[in-house]
């Protein structure tokens, strides 16, 4: 697009936009000429991703705004009365957490939703993300929106869809309604009511507190233990989101005396003033509850990321220290918990991703457990076991994502940190009542399952050019796929964009919907897996290594030895990166 030509589009855009602000941010890069940031803000459409629409906020078709929340939600209402014809009578649910825009973005949801003829049931205070997952299952709403953007930086907000079965949307109504939106008309001329308006017509509703009680309630039963207790001392983080008072309630309710938030980080605030980056797992984001900790004598961490669908949790190592466990290490301890602990009435079933530990699959396997592998996202890990559960007599019991995302039961069909934070606190406590530690749990599961240890490296190339950065990478892959990835031989690849996976000389199909993934499975046991975040301007590369224990060997000798050539394999895959377009 040429100057002129992206001059136009700008300008047609700011005499579209309903929002006073946001057409003078327009207006002021149109006069300053800023042909830099017009191209970016104009190099496309926020589109749905792993988790709908995420986006920085500002001006233009490729930020967050108003505009784009308005013509969003009309061609959400317009696919669901296409495709849900009671959704006049079962309604949409509205939530938002506490975001800078986010109370903005959840009444202009509701409002033009109510203008479709659609009830809004909205959330009249902040609401976590899967509490709004929650209340779609147990309203019966056809559909629910999510106003947030989880865990990114203050200057992101986003738009979550999920359907009626409360799980988020995957195709094909994900590609039917990115295609309603594109057909629908510029956003000063969706139509809305005023709130006045649509609570006149009985189209804006508010969601009874009771909602959140039946939540609390059904969270509570998921518990394997369920006796609380007076010792184990417990500090808890909601990171400035809105997961705090329901995380306290429910831990006091479960019996746990002593628990202690973070008091700067407990009450919701859109600016995240103590953190750059709202993410546990973000350097220095854990250090006023570490500071707490140590305050505390706590021997158990919890944090929530803002909206409360993710966990991150630390426990005490045998020198008395706070050692932050992997995503894969929390899913290991929890999907061994409960598939070992409690009663069936099914063939237990665990789910989990492709770019997470295969350690849960070989558990599974060994319990006798029914056991996926999904892509990225927690949306195909819930429609799974939907599906699963329809066709076969089996009982979904856990899933889980290394990025912190784990599900317990099916009360809520998403990632819930409320719920997994309640039940790690639950299998805590069972560790303290049988003498031992979540880390001495760990080795026990590590010393008959195996020794598998992960890490994660993520490279930030930010807007347009740092996309195609990224595109030139996962290019230079499939153009020239390594033979072997430092000491150990690629033995087969899967390229999940193209529905192939490779082994020796031959070619086989993949079953799993396409998706821009290229997994490396090497001699040994161990996996690289590299893939575009779907929520961040990053690439994601995962890497596993697979460790054999010696007889009697301790532990901490196995992982040292373990770390080290982990290290080793992530140093010779980063030079394949920049052999194949990365930047130094």
């Amino acid at each position: 697009m040429n100057s002129t030509e992206l001059r136009k589009q700008a300008e047609i855009w700011r005499s579209a936009d309903p929002d006073p602000t946001t057409a003078k941010e327009l207006e002021r890069l149109l006069i300053a000429e800023d042909d830099a940031e017009l191209a970016d803000r104009f190099a496309g459409n926020l589109e749905f991703g792993t988790a709908g629409l995420r986006g920085v906020l500002g001006a233009g078709p490729n930020r967050m705004n108003r505009a784009v929340v308005r013509r969003t939600t009309a061609g959400l209402a317009r696919y669901l009365k296409a495709q849900v014809p009671e959704v006049a009578t079962r309604g949409v649910v509205v939530g938002r957490d506490g975001r800078r825009m986010s109370a903005e973005f959840a009444e202009d949801t509701a409002c033009v939703l109510a203008a479709e003829g659609i009830p809004a049931l909205v959330f009249s205070t902040l609401a976590p993300t899967p509490l709004t997952a929650f209340a779609a299952l147990h309203l019966g709403s056809a559909a629910a929106v999510m106003v947030t953007a989880s865990h990114n930086p203050p200057e992101y907000n986003g738009y979550k869809v999920y359907w009626g079965n409360g799980a988020q949307i995957v195709p094909p109504h994900d590609k039917g309604i990115a295609a309603a939106i594109d057909a629908v008309e510029p956003a000063n001329q969706v139509r809305l009511l005023t709130p006045a308006e649509a609570r006149a017509k009985g189209l804006w509703r508010d969601i009874p507190k009771e909602v959140g009680e039946a939540y609390l309630q059904a969270i509570l039963g998921l518990r394997m233990y369920g006796r609380g207790s007076d010792t184990l001392s417990i500090v808890y983080t909601a990171m400035h989101g809105v997961g705090g008072v329901w995380v306290d309630r429910a831990i006091h309710a479960a019996g746990f005396s002593r628990f202690f938030p973070v008091a700067e980080q407990q009450q919701p605030d859109g600016a995240f003033p103590t953190v750059r980056f709202p993410n546990p797992e973000e350097p220095g984001a854990m250090d006023l509850s570490i500071a707490t900790a140590e305050r505390q004598k706590a021997q158990l961490v919890l944090a929530n990321d803002p909206d409360a669908d993710r966990l991150a949790v630390m426990v005490r190592d045998s020198a008395g220290k706070l050692r932050m466990l992997t995503g894969n290490e929390v899913g290991v301890l929890l999907g061994h918990y409960l598939l070992t602990q409690g009663t069936k009435k099914a063939r237990a079933y665990v789910a989990t991703t492709i770019v997470s530990s295969v350690q849960l699959g070989q558990i599974a396997h060994e319990l006798g457990a029914a056991y996926d592998e999904v892509l990225t996202g927690f949306k195909w890990i819930a429609n799974r076991a939907l599906e699963r559960e329809r066709g076969e007599s089996v009982q979904f019991v856990f899933g889980y994502e290394e990025a912190l995302g784990y599900t317990v039961g099916t009360v809520v069909r998403d990632k819930d940190g409320i719920s997994a934070a309640l039940v790690f606190a639950d299998l805590a406590a069972w560790c303290e009542s049988r003498g031992t530690t979540v880390l001495g749990y760990l080795e026990e599961i590590q010393r008959r399952h195996g020794l598998f240890v992960g890490a994660q490296r993520n490279f930030t190339f930010k807007g347009a050019e740092g996309a195609q950065t990224i595109a030139r990478i996962m290019d230079g892959f499939r153009a020239s796929p390594p033979a072997r990835v430092g000491e150990y031989a690629v033995r087969s690849s899967k390229d999940y964009k193209k529905g192939e996976a490779r082994v020796g000389g031959k070619v086989e199909k993949l079953t799993l919907p396409p998706s821009n993934v290229i997994a490396y499975e090497l001699e040994g046991g161990h996996r690289v897996t590299l893939r575009p975040s779907g929520t961040e301007p990053k690439i994601k590369y995962y890497f596993e290594l697979k460790e054999t224990l010696g007889s009697g060997e301790p532990m901490a000798q196995a992982r040292s030895r373990a770390e080290g050539r982990l290290q080793a394999l992530i140093d010779a895959f980063v030079t394949l990166a920049r052999d194949r377009g990365q930047p130094a």
